[in-house]
């Protein structure tokens, strides 16, 4: 529930690459990836975009929160073919992390089973009987006395899944105003947790496709 949406107006639409098929966007945290079902909720991403191209489509999505890439389809033909590499695993997404405390292993992976809480949606939890599998491999860069600085690298994409990982590593990303404790969250001015790379097969050419993102924290 969005109690006080107030979006980054600046940049409106950050556009890293387009073409007759695949438009690849830098969303800024804050930001709806998709409209919400509220009238006042209705400025996102897809908006945004649809109102420059009203023919592109969502292939997949980030949280509201969560900054950086994306990749929109033109048409339905290269929607089908983006989604179905997305649900065949066949993408490569890789993101930086800002992590509560000082994480101990260089490098690791958390498998836990994700369900949506529903008393508390949209917050999901750890649920070993009727969770959906959720796999996260990640690697330390950097550590100081109160934070740690992570790659994450997720093989499946359910919602919440790095920031529920993070949280039950012990290690919650900073400014997670759902996972994060008071301390953690208050400690930065957003959720600190990019999109900074993305790897798929371009829908019409099969040429393989590397984006980046820089981080902006």
């Amino acid at each position: 529930m969005l109690l006080d949406y107030h979006p980054p107006q600046t940049p409106y639409l950050e556009i890293l690459y387009q073409d007759e098929d695949i438009l690849v966007l830098n969303k800024p945290s804050g930001l709806l990836t998709v409209p919400g079902k509220a009238p006042e909720h209705f400025d996102s991403l897809d908006y945004r975009v649809r109102r420059v191209w009203p023919q592109a489509r969502i292939v997949h999505r980030l949280d509201m929160a969560t900054s950086g890439l994306v990749v929109m389809a033109m048409h339905i033909e290269a929607q089908r073919h983006l989604n179905r590499q997305f649900q065949q695993r066949q993408t490569q997404k890789r993101y930086l992390a800002v992590l509560e405390g000082q994480v101990i292993s260089e490098q690791g992976a958390v498998e836990l089973p994700l369900i949506c809480d529903w008393p508390k949606r949209p917050k999901q939890k750890v649920c070993f009987e009727h969770g959906k599998q959720a796999l996260t491999y990640f690697e330390l860069l950097e550590k100081n006395t109160d934070c740690s600085r992570v790659l994450l690298k997720p093989v499946t994409g359910r919602s919440h899944q790095l920031r529920v990982h993070m949280q039950w590593l012990g290690h919650p990303i900073l400014g997670d105003k759902f996972y994060a404790s008071e301390q953690g969250y208050q400690k930065a001015d957003r959720l600190l947790l990019h999109a900074f790379s993305l790897r798929f097969v371009h829908p019409s050419t099969a040429n393989e496709l590397y984006f980046e993102a820089s981080c902006p924290f």
